[in-house]
């Protein structure tokens, strides 16, 4: 039987432009390429779910316009369940994303439908009842991510956070959370410690939440536990053309992975996070948001000629 995720979280129509370097304030600079892309934190992470083999549910909202029949139709593509994805009135969510030649992006989100979503229904609590992970983001009302994981908490659901964008959490949400993901900048401002060590960073993280995921870019990732494990994952070697969703990919895989071992442990962590961080290298050797998200052969590849052996 396949794993099963639900994400509750936010779908952006991504605005991109490709440009030698990125604007300083102040400062304009002249573009390559401009491309329209679907996106968003959560339909990005349930694409790359979806993509990685899992069964998958999106919750969340979209305008009345030409861009929410676009994003509603790229996750109906991937094969994702879009019953719990509302039509409101008013624009969708769009994101505006520069990013240089050296892969490197600056991104402005404004949410438009997605802060619309403040709350589940009776369907929605079904359905994370149902999953064996549900995986949220923090680009749709704090309400709503609360109370989906208030509802996964209760139904025996493991409840993973991407705490992005940074934002200080509290203890109520806290409490709630199985497996923290976050990178260096969403870590110490979720721990209030600022450090650009992620030993500290994890020492603090672990105190708030049982399980916490380092995300550290071309470095691989790093996971820490309460029982004081902490593990060391170095990242695959790619030539990197855009890290736009690498983020993404690495999440809706790592859901996938511990979902498909029953959990994330000492005895699992160093599998899980390699192929994680395989799905993250992959997707960041294409250009795009959900469109470079990578179907599971292509991390298996990736994860075996790194690490010697798949998933």
């Amino acid at each position: 039987m396949s794993a099963r995720v639900v994400v509750v979280g936010s779908a952006n129509l991504d605005l991109v432009v490709t440009t030698p370097q990125l604007p300083k304030p102040g400062e304009t600079v002249l573009g390559d390429d401009f491309r329209t892309v679907p996106g968003g934190k959560g339909a990005n992470q349930a694409v790359a779910a979806a993509r990685a083999g899992a069964d998958c549910d999106f919750v969340g909202a979209v305008g009345a316009d030409e861009f929410g029949t676009l994003l509603r139709d790229n996750l109906v593509a991937a094969g994702i369940d879009v019953r719990g994805l509302r039509t409101v009135d008013g624009p969708s969510g769009v994101a505006l994303i520069a990013v240089d030649h050296a892969a490197e992006n600056c991104i402005v989100v404004a949410p438009g439908a997605n802060a619309t979503l403040t709350a589940l229904d009776d369907a929605d609590r079904t359905a994370v009842a149902a999953a064996d992970v549900l995986l949220l983001q923090l680009e749709v009302p704090p309400a709503a991510v609360g109370e989906a994981a208030g509802a996964a908490r209760d139904a025996g659901t493991a409840v993973v956070l991407n705490a992005a964008p940074a934002r200080p959490l509290p203890t109520e949400l806290l409490d709630l959370v199985d497996v923290l993901v976050v990178n260096e900048h969403e870590a110490a401002v979720v721990a209030g410690v600022f450090t650009d060590e992620p030993a500290a960073l994890l020492d603090t993280l672990v105190t708030l939440v049982p399980r916490v995921v380092l995300t550290l870019g071309a470095r691989g990732a790093a996971y820490a536990d309460r029982d004081g494990t902490r593990i060391d994952v170095p990242a695959p070697k790619v030539d990197a053309v855009d890290t736009t969703a690498a983020g993404d990919a690495f999440t809706g895989a790592l859901a996938v992975a511990l979902a498909e071992r029953g959990g994330l442990t000492a005895d699992t962590a160093t599998a899980v996070l390699r192929w994680a961080c395989a799905a993250g290298a992959a997707c960041a050797q294409r250009p795009g948001a959900s469109t470079a998200l990578p179907e599971r052969t292509a991390i298996e590849a990736l994860c075996a000629a790194t690490y010697g052996g798949a998933k």
